[in-house]
């Protein structure tokens, strides 16, 4: 069985995922391939709290230019996870 701490990468801390936090929606940075009741179990084990629903976003590789090289950026997957009420993550709590 996977560990909580192989599929959550990092929490995504920007100024649209703080908005999300007022309405106890979290977003994070998931392993690529894994499922929403992965993502469920994860979060309930790492931050001790209930989860009452998860979206997944899967972003694609988009092409970056330095100069005159040009690469790709990774694709990553995304998780939505919005928590029963009275739960709050104090990571992403300013």
């Amino acid at each position: 069985m996977k560990s909580c701490y192989d599929i959550i990468i990092r929490p995504l801390i920007t100024e649209k995922t703080m908005k999300l936090v007022e309405g106890r929606q979290y977003t994070f940075e998931v392993k690529q391939g894994c499922n929403k009741i992965e993502v469920k179990n994860a979060v309930k084990e790492a931050f001790n709290v209930k989860v009452e629903a998860v979206r997944m976003i899967n972003t694609r590789r988009k092409e970056r230019r330095v100069g005159k090289y040009t690469g790709l950026r990774p694709a990553v997957q995304k998780a939505i996870v919005k928590l029963a009420d009275g739960y709050k993550i104090e990571a992403f709590e300013l």
